[in-house]
């Protein structure tokens, strides 16, 4: 019986298999580089908005707080899309006729919504919440990009899994004191620009109980601290390791009382200086009092 298959056989079927292979994985990394590409995250791209909106303008220019317009980012999920009357409200006398806010005013006479084009857009099945993250100290540079730096709205980042995930298996590098929450030009601590921070003992939960400046508390006005009086003898000492005695008042009918209430002397508060963004995260990741990385990182936190 003749040969039906040729010697060259062997040679033909293992280069199709090793061919197979290299296709195979050719595929996969076109597809995974094709998933985080701009194409799919829309990361970096400016949609068409009824409305040519400059972030630029109004908030470097004017000096608008975020808060102003997205009213509900504090103690929402949402951080809110402004209604039309916020725009009146400067452009009822300003502007007035220019025909790029024309969508404005008809929206404003006929009680339509402007049809805003979402520019940060998760999927349905992932929950996130504004407010915790504004709450816990993470700034709205962090996840926008520097807002007041953009004539024309644009995603910063991917805003995938990934991305998320990154900065929940290590918040620190991106914690910041509450009073630069909204500070977009806020760089971290530095050897340069060092940040001191106090804890407020005030207590809770939330990031409230912390003080931060980025002035040196050594060479600004001390605190007052309070300090009990003596006894009733006047021989007592206070923690200072002075000796004081009582206030004498004049009370009613000619009679002296003896003023009991604690004594207001200065005394400076405990402050730590940072001088780096990973030692500033780490001290507020225990005073706003983060969850662990292995909590942060779990399914239950972004998928209800």
């Amino acid at each position: 019986m003749a040969q039906v298959f040729d010697r060259s056989s062997n040679a033909l079927a293992r280069f199709s298999l090793v061919l197979t292979g290299i296709i195979v994985v050719a595929l996969g990394v076109t597809l995974n580089e094709l998933q985080r590409s701009p194409w799919v995250t829309r990361q970096g791209q400016r949609p068409d908005q009824p409305i040519p909106f400059s972030h630029k303008h109004h908030v470097e220019g004017l000096g608008l707080q975020c808060q102003y317009c997205h009213t509900s980012v504090e103690d929402s999920s949402y951080a809110g899309i402004p209604p039309t009357k916020t725009c009146m409200n400067c452009h009822a006398q300003i502007w007035t006729n220019a025909e790029l806010l024309e969508p404005v005013r008809q929206s404003w006479a006929t009680g339509a919504s402007i049809q805003w084009i979402r520019v940060h857009d998760l999927p349905d099945y992932v929950y996130f919440n504004h407010e915790i993250h504004v709450n816990k100290g993470i700034g709205c540079a962090s996840c926008h990009g520097r807002v007041d730096e953009m004539p024309l709205m644009y995603e910063e980042n991917t805003l995938q899994m990934e991305w998320c995930l990154n900065c929940h298996r290590n918040p620190a590098t991106n914690l910041r004191p509450t009073s630069e929450i909204y500070n977009m030009a806020w760089a971290g601590p530095s050897k340069d620009n060092p940040v001191w921070c106090t804890s407020t003992d005030k207590g809770g939960a939330t990031a409230q109980n912390v003080s931060c400046t980025t002035t040196d508390p050594t060479k600004s006005g001390p605190e007052v601290a309070q300090l009990q009086p003596p006894g009733p003898s006047g021989q007592g000492r206070p923690q200072s390791g002075f000796p004081m005695q009582p206030h004498p008042v004049e009370g009613g009918e000619g009679q002296t009382v003896t003023n009991t209430s604690p004594l207001q002397l200065p005394m400076p508060a405990s402050y730590q200086k940072f001088t780096s963004q990973m030692e500033l995260g780490k001290y507020l990741t225990v005073q706003y009092h983060i969850r662990t990385p292995e909590e942060l990182s779990s399914c239950e936190t972004c998928h209800r």
